[in-house]
């Protein structure tokens, strides 16, 4: 059958089409991206501005029509933090639904890392033992562990690279300047206090494969030396704190404008890479992983999973 995954995160609504079936690998047949930086489009009331609104609408009545001519069987619409945490999210949904027909449903963050852990552990297979997943959004950071498909502990934390850049270090694409050292030692100051909670639940969990997915995490282990995108979906991509710890020594001296030409890194994502960063070595580092293993399926592909099981068990 042929699925849409309809993605509204914090940065990019993404459409992903596939043709899978139960047991079988999700083939690509379609992917198209509009990027929002929707997490960088709350304002100080808490709301999504108007701005944003209009740009999702437009964003999604387009995913819309392009999931319908492809002939999708299913739209399966979902929303992140971004939208989950919006103070007017309730009106921005219904307007969403009205204007465009999609029921978008918003997803909660521990359910956000119960599916990205779903998709790691079918792509790493039984064989990976007990499972650390990390993955950072733009609004927030899930982490998950656990030796089934369903992890022992899903967690959610507002540590999006999207949310930190616009709320802590209030730097933008154009910006020609770094951030000083006294904002990012700020920065690293909230991210260990706001990671508190999270390593005193997960070490008493353990694991024995640390992964990481998201944007964030493959960019930052390619500047660090992994294979680029062209090497291919199955080549082993690896991250070690060190080689990260490298990377924050080289980006955070460079203006988001001048990282934008960096190759590897996405022009729309720049600015918020070295918030990313932080946030990617101060959780390794809390949480004592020396290295992780990069996994190129994340939520999209975990949502996928989950509706094809569903179908399956009808």
């Amino acid at each position: 059958m042929r699925l849409g995954v309809l993605d509204v995160g914090s940065n990019t609504v993404h459409l992903l089409v596939v043709d899978a079936h139960r047991g079988a690998h999700p083939w690509p047949a379609h992917s198209e991206k509009s990027m929002l930086r929707l997490a960088e489009q709350i304002g100080h009331d808490g709301a999504l501005t108007s701005a944003g609104e209009d740009a999702l609408v437009t964003a999604v009545a387009n995913a819309q029509a392009s999931a319908t001519a492809l002939g999708t069987d299913d739209l399966l619409a979902f929303a992140t933090s971004a939208v989950r945490d919006a103070t007017n999210a309730p009106q921005v949904l219904a307007r969403v639904r009205r204007d465009t027909g999609v029921d978008l449903q918003v997803l909660p963050g521990a359910d956000e890392a119960r599916l990205t852990f779903l998709a790691v552990r079918r792509w790493f297979g039984w064989s990976a033992g007990r499972l650390l997943v990390l993955d950072i959004g733009g609004g927030s950071l899930e982490v998950a562990a656990g030796i089934d498909e369903l992890p022992d502990v899903a967690l959610s934390v507002p540590l999006g690279a999207g949310r930190l850049t616009r709320d802590r270090l209030k730097i933008d694409p154009a910006d020609t300047e770094p951030p000083t050292a006294a904002v990012l030692d700020d920065l690293g100051g909230y991210v260990d206090e706001t990671l508190d909670p999270v390593v005193t639940k997960m070490t008493r969990i353990g694991w024995e494969r640390p992964v990481a997915t998201s944007k964030t995490f493959r960019t930052l282990a390619r500047l660090a030396g992994a294979p680029p995108v062209g090497a291919g979906l199955w080549v082993p991509r690896s991250l070690t704190r060190t080689g990260l710890r490298q990377v924050i020594g080289f980006i955070r001296h460079i203006s988001p404008s001048k990282l934008a030409e960096v190759d590897g890194v996405s022009a729309g994502r720049a600015h918020q890479l070295l918030a990313g960063a932080i946030v990617a070595e101060a959780t390794m580092r809390r949480l004592d992983v020396e290295s992780v293993d990069i996994c190129p399926w994340a939520l999209r592909e975990g949502v996928i999973l989950r509706r094809l099981d569903q179908i399956d068990a009808r």
